[in-house]
């Protein structure tokens, strides 16, 4: 009797990926191709360049926050300072549910923004949608893309206010 014999499946290859461009970590502008080798942006000279998935990468003028793997918010946009009321210094170092939450809390619990953002910051390749709210709001809501972003590896999401 013969055994059968492993086969690569289709989806699971680094080839089949989705192209990553780079960006700022602050302002979201994304390089000239000649300052490709720059670790800080030379545009507003306050963000780390990082990449994400072309489909996720924010646009200057984007509210975002960039979150490690201990759920530590690592940098945010100007635009998310604006919509969460505080600045980057009362932000950054902070927990993600310190900050923000599910907005239906009932059908899906922190428990499920923490997963997804778990699974990006640990480079799960899939974008995922979600809708979060701040911690001490009701009535505000935020469409949001959680995404994998490196390097080093982490979550992105995508704040869109407008829905």
């Amino acid at each position: 009797m013969s055994r059968p014999h492993l086969q690569v499946l289709p989806g699971y290859g680094e080839a089949e990926r989705e192209p990553y461009v780079a960006f700022c970590g602050h302002c979201a502008k994304r390089p000239a191709p000649g300052d490709a080798e720059n670790r800080v942006c030379s545009s507003c000279h306050l963000g780390l360049i990082v990449s994400a998935p072309e489909s996720i990468a924010p646009r200057p003028g984007d509210a975002f926050l960039i979150v490690d793997g201990r759920m530590q918010i690592c940098a945010l946009s100007r635009k998310a300072e604006k919509l969460l009321g505080a600045g980057e210094s009362d932000i950054v170092n902070r927990t993600l549910t310190e900050v923000v939450h599910p907005a239906d809390a009932e059908a899906a619990g922190v428990e499920s923004l923490v997963s997804m953002v778990v699974h990006a910051a640990r480079g799960d390749g899939v974008v995922r949608d979600l809708v979060v709210r701040p911690c001490d709001e009701w009535g505000i809501r935020w469409f949001t893309r959680v995404g994998p972003c490196g390097t080093p590896q982490a979550a992105l999401l995508v704040l869109a206010p407008d829905g």
